[in-house]
């Protein structure tokens, strides 16, 4: 175990690491904005709120990507390019999973929405191919 001033974490001259740190900042005011205004988010997200006792249930999205925001921030604060690229590179299949959920309720009715959720999918899974890529240098943790 590294101590923290020993380089643990990302290195912060590293564009990968600001593109790391600004999804985290996108995914914690995302889940922000579920969690206060959750009528505005669940049209951003391309499904109408539910009405009454199921409005709850939007903030549960934000809670995700609050968390989510989260978990990428400390990781790349804390830990490995191969970590951070493998939790971006899993966490793909929740906007796979949004662009299932928006189609199955409107369609190619809300394109916009569905290319929104599919867009955060690519970015996602490039920077996650990125980091991994990168990966191959860094002798911290795992497999060379």
């Amino acid at each position: 175990m590294t101590k923290w001033s020993e380089g643990s974490g990302l290195a912060l001259r590293e564009p990968s690491t600001w593109l790391v740190l600004a999804l985290s900042g996108v995914f914690v005011l995302l889940g922000l904005l579920f969690i206060f205004a959750p009528r505005a988010g669940a049209a951003l997200f391309g499904i109408a709120a539910p009405e009454g006792l199921g409005l709850p249930y939007v903030s549960a999205i934000g809670l995700r990507d609050l968390a989510f925001g989260a978990y990428l921030a400390a990781l790349s604060r804390l830990s490995t390019r191969r970590a951070v690229g493998t939790v971006l590179g899993l966490t793909v299949l929740i906007p796979a999973g949004d662009v299932i959920l928006v189609f199955l309720e409107r369609g190619f009715e809300s394109l916009t929405h569905l290319l929104l959720h599919a867009g955060s999918g690519l970015v996602m899974a490039a920077s996650a191919l990125w980091l991994l890529a990168q990966s191959t240098h860094d002798n911290k943790g795992g497999f060379s």
